[in-house]
């Protein structure tokens, strides 16, 4: 499997932008973003094949933006107009599937890095 190393996490007040990045150690297909909040399970954020179609859950779906460099095995989620609700560890995940109703990933994790958004 892949390794997934995340980087680009921060505190950032409301309305702020961040881009996280995601390096993996080989050639990936479906990669997608996940993040957990205290106290919550993890949830979907977003996902994108290596030919560049794009998923988003509704809850940010006009803010974040996905994309990737598959030269670099690496990729981005650019996050605009962060909300407090956006504060959670955010993990990068590898080989991702559509199962009719929600994205699982079956593939590597990353570490997971901490964004948080204060009011």
């Amino acid at each position: 499997q892949v390794q997934l190393v995340e980087s680009g996490g921060g505190l950032v007040q409301a309305g702020d932008s961040l881009r996280l990045s995601c390096a993996a150690s080989g050639r990936t297909f479906i990669m997608g973003w996940f993040r957990q909040a205290p106290g919550k399970e993890r949830e979907f954020v977003a996902a994108i094949r290596s030919g560049g179609n794009t998923y988003y859950a509704d809850s940010v779906k006009g803010r974040f933006t996905i994309s990737r460099d598959n030269a670099k095995n690496t990729v981005y989620l650019q996050m605009n107009s962060l909300k407090p609700e956006d504060t959670a560890v955010y993990y990068c995940a590898s080989d991702l599937k559509w199962d009719g109703t929600s994205w699982h990933a079956f593939g590597s994790w990353g570490q997971g890095t901490q964004v948080t958004v204060s009011s």
